[in-house]
């Protein structure tokens, strides 16, 4: 390699190059030459586009900073690294300060304690603990609520790369220290060549003023806390959609200082972030009660301050503007509460302690490492012990996934001559494209061709999926172009410079109502009745309406949508790697793109890092997209989409809009039931009419209603389309379900699980659409769940501590469970498997499923290895590919451990038939002595083997059919407390029985069942995708979007696979990949529970509107009190709101 070759390619320009673009006279061309003659006692390190500097002393930095005013200057790179990444900022210089010691001292003082700028926040909480066990109480308020606010900023990794300083000079508006140390009036101490100053992190400062601003060469060298006195009172506050990890929504710092042995209000620091641009102070009211006394009237006159100071307008960005206000008022009384408490403390007899039943409200949820049990199955001792089925098996790639060795496609290594892609998508929902102008993209460096719609050679819309707009837009993210270049860094900068004009179109249909208003659908409604519905209503002795809204979900699988295309030398081949649960449709789509049969396309899966259903379909259109621009190029082309992009252009499960019509006894019996489920499709077909009939199939959940009729329709938006998710419909139409179970029980006043029970399968019965089937498990798993988790004694005592807490509640809940397996289309159940044997003994395994990370390899290898006979370190199972198995089907429905096990069964029966008679010969034989005879003997040692799959279907014409081959039985009891003033909640114990038949491998069994209570634990509780009204995705990231952390795990998780019969599936096992996702909705209705119980305190309806998820602001709104009554309403005709819900 040449010296000046990049290092990426080998050869050639850097791809990191570009032509300068900066004005000639610009403070970053200056910057730039100035540091191409570093001092020799620097660290130095300069490439083609910028330079890093690092001082290696304060004198040394400080010339830095004087030389290059407008360089950032890095510590953690916590803040310009993300910058740079997602917003686009670009620094000619850096300059690092690591490791300089004089921004690392800790100095306690007489007044208080300075705290070096370097110091990252992991430091710096360590070094209050020390200061904290050192000094007294009293003086430590300010440091105590750093600690504890220290606590959940951010992540470890964060916490321990960000530095004080950064925190400090960055100024966010959702920053958790500044407050506080706004409110312990803590100074900053700047230093610059010209000289030292200090100035106070006060309003001025955080609100921007310039003259309490960082002037340019200044840097942070240390902030000093000052240490509180006997009767000042401090703490941090905060809100946030999870524990850890995730940003405020509204946090607070807030002091007190009283004239001395009394509780008059000397000095007030009230400081909040996250209602504005920056942190704000609330100074007129905390200037207004000076001399005030701290009861209960000067905290109602605190919180009319706020609210007419602190304004936060209707179509605030981030929205949650209500919950956003409460939270104002809700953490001042936090702070009254425990202001109160503390005045208590100091002096018993003159200032009264708060009521035992507030004590709660002062208690933060603790953070404990989850302890669980994992019951199942022993395995008979009669079974060989080289036979691996039925034992907890570690999963094939789970060390690889650990160490980082696994292979997935963006750890390919590049191509010669590849290419990068990046996607210019439609940023209108509905509109005319009037003109794509390319000129500027392309005459940027590295850019060899802007890939539109009139590049495809074969068909742009296949099967109403279209791979590149053309003349029309129809959603925010639809791919209109690419950009093919040299590197990525490349592509995206060019992607950002090709121009769209449009002309928008009505009507702009974002939401189902919106969707219903217009009578835009997708596809025809599907039915299924059984009864008379509308006589039974006339027959019962109540009748309730009501409706349940269930947003969407992200798949946020760990990979995004990853393609790497390579275009054959002849035949118009192109071959294809990607992460795909269905290479057969990947297949037919990229044929079609290229007009090309179906054997010209190779797609090859080794494996994917996490599916969900996101990879069914979705791969298809992002591999003609891909392909296209190969088949332009002459080049491989690496397609790799960001999690924005990935988030905007794949959708996601479809949000569901359910309404319901419900005729019962007063014994809790219900007679009739009427039920409508509108679905948002989004813009074209993908899954939306398969998601449709499965919510319509399994809409009974594990209920007999004798007249009972549901209907349900899939609407078309101007929304990305959105598909598959785990589950099928069933996660969003159950929770429908178990809501008029409920609210059925609260007309009774019985319990909801008495309900359940009451109209739960009892015998062997037939469903809605007349399959017939036996409910003995699900009844087992219902009895030993309740019995198990000691369900009622532990309801009795929710409620003993409820009456005994007034801000924080306890709730329990239990649900049943029948899912359905595979799909009512008896084709999709066929498979095919490959073995091959070789001289040596060792055995290829290929079959037509996908690793999704499910640990399906693992179980096919167990599969061959009972069946050859052989130890699985004999068996290797190296990819999927439409070469070596075609005509796959998808790897979905929970069915891959089925039908391809089936397959890999029949194969390796087959080469053991065929070995039969070798073996007869010389039964004390090895089995590499076995093969080698057989190869000697011209025995072949290769098969191919099938599955030809269940034998469902069904008739909607008469809305009856075998939809599904079986069932999958469950139940789950879930405790939470919620935190009645912020909308917090913490899962205390979760138990789950899953009717697992005969489990394969117990191990990867529970670990699929987890890992989907987990995520419809994210369902319904801290995922919410947040949309415009014009239909735009505002979640786009790990910022926006909250997945489960193991802070929202439950103290207590148990897990029991319940033994049953299945002699239909392979080994009499069950698929449980999806099963446990409904169950996560205990957790929902558990919190929903605990708000009853608030409510009910409160003289409140008994019922009330359920939605998903059950967000922080969902719960705190719902649990109305004298904070939420204080609240003003905006006319929401009057403004047009920053998000709005699409269900």
């Amino acid at each position: 390699m040449e010296p000046t070759a990049c290092p990426a390619k080998g050869s050639g320009r850097c791809c990191l190059e570009q032509e300068e673009e900066e004005e000639p006279g610009s403070p970053h061309l200056r910057e730039k030459r100035m540091a191409e003659d570093p001092s020799k006692r620097r660290l130095t390190f300069q490439g083609a586009r910028t330079t890093w500097l690092a001082a290696v002393t304060l004198q040394d930095l400080l010339q830095l900073r004087a030389d290059f005013p407008h360089a950032p200057l890095v510590m953690g790179n916590t803040t310009v690294g993300p910058d740079i990444k997602f917003k686009g900022e670009f620094y000619p210089v850096f300059i690092s300060a690591a490791g300089l010691p004089e921004l690392r001292l800790v100095n306690s003082e007489d007044g208080g304690v300075i705290v070096g700028a370097g110091h990252s926040l992991a430091q710096l909480s360590d070094a209050l603990r020390s200061i904290v066990s050192e000094q007294p109480p009293e003086k430590t308020q300010t440091c105590r609520a750093l600690l504890t606010a220290l606590r959940t900023l951010a992540g470890a990794q964060i916490r321990s790369m960000a530095t004080l300083g950064g925190h400090v000079a960055t100024r966010a508006t959702i920053s958790d220290l500044n407050p506080i140390l706004a409110a312990g009036k803590a100074t900053i101490h700047l230093i610059s060549k010209e000289g030292e100053r200090q100035i106070p992190l006060d309003s001025a400062f955080l609100e921007g003023s310039p003259e309490a601003s960082l002037q340019p060469g200044e840097v942070v060298l240390s902030v000093s806390i000052p240490y509180s006195t006997q009767w000042q009172f401090v703490s941090g506050l905060r809100q946030a959609q999870r524990h850890e990890n995730s940003m405020a929504i509204v946090n607070a710092g807030m002091s007190v200082q009283f004239e001395d042995g009394t509780s008059t209000i000397q000095d007030l620091q009230l400081f909040y972030g996250g209602v504005g641009p920056t942190v704000v102070s609330a100074s007129r009211t905390c200037r207004q009660l000076v001399g005030r006394q701290w009861d209960d009237q000067t905290l109602g006159e605190a919180c009319q301050g706020i609210l007419g100071e602190v304004h936060l307008p209707p179509n605030a960005p981030g929205g949650q503007v209500q919950f956003r206000r409460t939270l104002l008022l809700s953490l001042l009384f936090k702070f009254y509460l425990s202001v109160r408490r503390g005045l208590s403390r100091l002096d018993p007899q003159k200032f009264p302690d708060i009521p035992e039943q507030f004590m709660s409200a002062l208690e933060d949820f603790p953070i404990v490492t989850p302890q669980g049990i994992q019951m199942f199955q022993c395995v008979d001792p009669r079974q060989p012990l080289r036979d691996p089925v039925g034992h907890p098996v570690m999963h094939q790639s789970a060390l690889k996934h650990a160490t980082g060795e696994a292979v997935f496609v963006d750890d390919m290594p590049p191509l010669d001559r590849e290419l990068s892609l990046a996607v210019v998508t439609s940023t209108r929902a509905h509109a005319k494209v009037t003109s794509i102008d390319t000129a500027e993209a392309l005459a940027l460096p590295g850019v060899v061709a802007v890939i539109t719609a009139e590049d495809v050679p074969g068909k742009n819309n296949h099967q109403g999926e279209i791979f590149y707009a053309q003349s029309e837009v129809i959603c925010v993210g639809q791919i209109v172009c690419t950009v093919a270049a040299d590197t990525y860094a490349h592509a995206r900068e060019a992607a950002k410079r090709v121009q769209i004009e449009y002309e928008d179109i009505e009507p702009r249909i974002v939401t189902v109502e919106q969707a219903l208003e217009h009578n835009s659908f997708l596809s025809p409604e599907r039915k299924i009745e059984q009864g008379n519905v509308e006589w039974a209503f006339k027959h019962v002795d109540q009748i309730i309406e009501g409706e349940v809204h269930v947003e969407g979900q992200e798949h946020f699988y760990m990979e995004t949508q990853s393609i790497l295309a390579i275009p054959g030398d002849e035949d118009k081949e192109m071959v294809l790697h990607l992460g795909t649960q269905f290479p057969t449709h990947v297949q037919e789509f990229v044929a079609a793109a290229l007009n090309v049969p179906r054997s010209r396309i190779a797609c090859h899966m080794r494996r994917a890092g996490g599916a969900f259903g996101g990879k069914v379909t979705k791969p298809a259109l992002l591999a003609a997209v891909a392909a296209v621009a190969a088949h332009k190029t002459g080049h491989p082309i690496r397609f790799v989409l960001e999690r924005g992009d990935d988030m905007l252009i794949t959708a996601g499960r479809h949000p569901l809009l359910g309404r319901y019509k419900i005729g019962f006894m007063k014994s809790g019996l219900i007679k009739a039931a009427d039920v409508q489920f509108y679905i948002n499709g989004g813009c074209t077909p993908d899954e939306s009419q398969l998601v449709l009939e499965f919510i319509v199939l399994k809409s009974e959940n594990a209920y007999y209603i004798p007249n009972f009729r549901c209907r349900g329709r899939a609407c078309k938006t101007n929304l990305p389309s959105n598909t598959a998710f785990r589950g099928f419909g069933f996660p969003q139409a159950t929770v429908v379900v178990e809501a008029y179970m409920a609210s059925v029980a609260a007309h009774c006043g019985l319990l909801p699980e008495e309900v359940r029970e009451i109209n739960m399968y009892k015998r062997t019965s037939q469903t809605a659409y007349k399959q017939t089937f036996n409910p003995e498990p699900l009844r087992r798993c219902w009895v030993e769940c309740l019995e198990q988790s000691s369900f009622h004694a532990r309801k009795q005592a929710a409620e003993d501590f409820n009456g005994c807490s007034y801000w924080k509640k306890r709730g329990l809940a239990a649900v049943p469970m029948k899912f359905t397996i595979g799909i009512p289309i008896a084709y999709y159940h066929q498979a095919a498997a490959l073995v091959h044997i070789y001289l040596d003994g060792s055995v290829l395994l290929t079959h037509s499923g996908c690793e999704l990370g499910q640990g399906l390899h693992t179980k096919m290898i167990q599969v061959a290895s009972r069946e050859l006979g052989i130890p699985t370190s004999y068996i290797h199972l190296s990819e999927t590919s439409t070469v070596t198995v075609p005509n796959a089907v998808l790897t979905a429905g929970s069915m891959g451990t089925d039908v391809n096990g089936k397959a890999v069964q029949n194969a390796c029966q087959t080469l053991m038939g065929r070995l039969q008679p070798v073996i007869r010969r010389n039964p004390r034989g090895t089995w590499e002595e076995w093969i080698k005879k057989a190869f000697e003997e011209s025995i072949s040692l290769s098969a191919t083997g099938y599955f030809r799959g269940y034998q469902t279907n069904m008739d909607w014409d008469r809305e009856q059919g075998d939809a599904f081959p079986y069932y999958v039985y469950g139940a789950a009891c879930t405790e939470v407390e919620v935190d009645c003033l912020s909308g917090a909640h913490k899962l205390l114990r979760t138990d789950i029985f899953m009717d697992a038949a005969f489990s394969i491998n117990p191990a990867v069994d529970i670990g699929q069942i987890e890992g989907a209570f987990v995520q419809g634990m994210g369902l319904y509780t801290t995922e919410e995708l947040k949309y415009s009204p014009e239909g735009m995705l505002h979640s786009r990231g790990t910022n926006d979007y909250k997945i489960p952390t193991v802070s929202e795990i439950p103290e207590e998780f148990h897990v029991t696979l319940v033994h049953s019969r299945n002699p239909i599936a392979i080994y009499s096992s069950k698929g449980l990949g999806e099963a446990g996702m409904f169950l996560g909705s205990s957790v929902l209705f558990a919190i929903a529970d605990a708000v009853a119980a608030a409510r009910r305190e409160r003289g409140l309806d008994r019922t009330f509107t359920l939605s998903s998820p059950a967000s922080p602001e969902w719960i705190r709104m719902s649990c109305v009190d004298q904070f939420t009554d204080m609240i003003p309403w905006d006319d929401p005709s009057a403004f047009t709101p920053w998000a709005t819900r699409v269900s």
